[in-house]
């Protein structure tokens, strides 16, 4: 925020009182300082309403970080392969029926005419492993990437970005369309397919099945705790400061994290906040494409509100937000999060896990930006950190009894209205 220089100001105040062969300097002089002081309140205004990331968004860099987001594993191939053997498992074992069964999607546009043409004819079989092989082949796999030979073997796997945060709109059949990047996949069970692994014990297949769709545990593999969490999304994110739920750091510390610690790819994570160190070089998470991921993650937008609401409703939850339900006391401005202004919240404040909040830096919550939270089907809930909101009149008598607040049940729903209309 520009600031004022104290002893120019005085200077200016003195020559506007003590001149006095004219009236013309000190009107200047106050106009001139009602034009700062306008400047500095309009400033303040836009940090709160527009975020910290505004700066214009280069489009060549914003295409090198579609191409990270959605191909690049970083070298993950030696985990998921060398390590997990999933290739085994899905050449032999992995219909395409079973892997839509789990949440993998179809990326529609990269499957040739003729492949969509005999896929609405019935004329391919969706019970063969080996059709899975030949998807992976085209790269249609959204967020897994395979390597085939000239036999058609598959001799390698790997994912991406896009595995977890990227979903399809169901265009041509459920769970094959067009990509919606960003999207949380909250059909896809990582856990499952994790579990799939010869190479795991069976406690560990025991806790990656208990998981189940749309959620993931990013600390089990450090605390060996069994914490499961929505996976997020990763749209409309240009506007908010710190990312993920207990708002450890920006949005790059966190892919940064997700890229060596999680999806295993070669490079290296330290943070002494919570006890991690990883070294696995070669470095391929590199500062040039976590800044090209980032920007590419900017570029997408929240997708926009559903049709058909009520918007008398609409206008009378609006105002229990701003009022009774004391819900814009965190989610201010049009981020609707107060985590610009350096606030976060105990685990008390907001009603959930003191244990989870333990596992992260900050052991705090982030107040979560009110993002698309009602587009049929892939996203109407559930919410919280951990999925315990099944709805969002689950989400409201949450908070009434946590802060004893005094709602009647109209304005219970009215408020349900207002959330599904952001």
């Amino acid at each position: 925020m520009p600031s004022r220089n104290p002893s120019s100001a005085n200077e200016l105040s003195t020559t506007a009182t003590t001149d006095r062969r004219s009236p013309w300097p000190g009107i200047a002089v106050l106009i001139l300082i009602g034009i700062v002081i306008a400047f500095v309140l309009t400033s303040c205004r836009t940090t709160r309403l527009t975020g910290p990331n505004q700066q214009p968004l280069d489009p060549a860099l914003v295409a090198q970080g579609k191409t990270v987001f959605r191909f690049d594993t970083y070298g993950d191939e030696s985990f998921w392969t060398d390590s997990l053997r999933l290739h085994e498992v899905i050449r032999t074992g992995v219909s395409p029926k079973t892997a839509l069964s789990v949440g993998l999607k179809v990326d529609l546009d990269t499957l040739p005419a003729a492949v969509q043409s005999a896929l609405q004819a019935g004329q391919v079989n969706l019970d063969d492993p080996a059709t899975t092989v030949t998807l992976l082949k085209l790269g249609a796999v959204v967020g897994v990437v395979g390597k085939v030979d000239a036999s058609n073997n598959l001799t390698s796997v790997g994912i991406t970005c896009a595995f977890c945060h990227s979903t399809v709109d169901n265009s041509f059949a459920p769970g094959i369309g067009h990509r919606l990047d960003g999207w949380p996949n909250r059909d896809l069970n990582v856990g499952a397919i994790v579990a799939l692994s010869p190479a795991l014990p069976a406690s560990a297949k025991t806790v990656y099945n208990s998981w189940g769709p749309g959620k993931y545990d990013p600390r089990f593999n450090f605390d060996g705790q069994n914490m499961p969490v929505l996976i997020p999304a990763a749209f409309g994110l240009r506007n908010v400061a710190k990312e993920i739920y207990t708002g450890d750091d920006t949005i790059s510390y966190w892919n940064k994290y997700v890229a060596v610690t999680q999806m295993h790819g070669h490079g290296s994570f330290v943070d002494p906040r919570i006890a991690v160190n990883v070294q696995n070089l070669p470095e391929l998470v590199t500062t040039a494409k976590l800044a090209a991921l980032r920007a590419y993650q900017f570029s997408l937008a929240t997708p926009t509100a559903p049709t058909g609401l009520d918007a008398a409703a609409i206008a009378r939850g609006r105002a229990v937000f701003t009022g009774d339900g004391q819900c814009a006391t965190c989610h201010v401005g049009n981020t609707f999060t107060d985590v610009n202004d350096g606030k976060l919240h105990t685990a008390a404040e907001v009603g959930q896990s003191v244990a989870y909040a333990a596992r992260s830096a900050t052991k705090l919550y982030r107040t979560t930006p009110l993002r698309a939270l009602y587009h049929p089907p892939q996203l109407q809930g559930p919410y919280f950190h951990d999925g315990s909101a099944k709805t969002l009149d689950d989400v409201v008598n949450h908070y009434v009894t946590l802060r004893h607040l005094n709602l009647t049940a109209q304005q219970k729903a009215d408020l349900v209205q207002y959330l599904k209309s952001l």
